[in-house]
């Protein structure tokens, strides 16, 4: 095990006004690897504007022009997003939602059912269910 040390504490992180948060979740249950780079570039950017509710009102111009996105782009994003149940939005409010209980299953490009098939044995030996049971 690593054994971890500040490297520098005059920059120790500090929470003040505002906080945003992803749970481990994200990484470890394969969220983060269920999404393209521009969903997740638009749902890291949402964590980060949105308050304690998970709700934020930034114009799609405003996001488009920060993230420097097409709007063609922000838009399938957008709906991506909504489509895998990580965020809601009425047209005006966003609201990036808690994690539902399993990530979206979609196989990545060029991969095969068999690499497929060979991540979940691993999810599961990890997991201490080997054996399926």
């Amino acid at each position: 095990m690593i054994k971890k040390k500040v490297l520098r504490a005059e920059r120790i992180r500090r929470i003040e006004r505002g906080f945003s948060f992803i749970p481990h979740r994200f990484l470890t249950d394969g969220f983060l690897s269920s999404l393209d780079q521009k969903e997740l570039l638009l749902y890291f950017f949402l964590v980060l504007v949105s308050d304690r509710q998970g709700l934020s009102f930034y114009s799609y111009d405003t996001i488009c022009s920060l993230l420097q996105l097409s709007a063609e782009d922000y838009i399938r994003a957008r709906d991506a997003l909504i489509e895998k149940d990580l965020i809601a939005s009425d047209g005006t409010l966003f609201q990036v939602l808690d994690l539902p209980p399993k990530p979206p299953s979609i196989a990545r490009r060029g991969e095969s059912p068999r690499h497929h098939e060979v991540r979940r044995l691993i999810r599961q030996a990890l997991e201490g269910n080997a054996d399926g049971r």
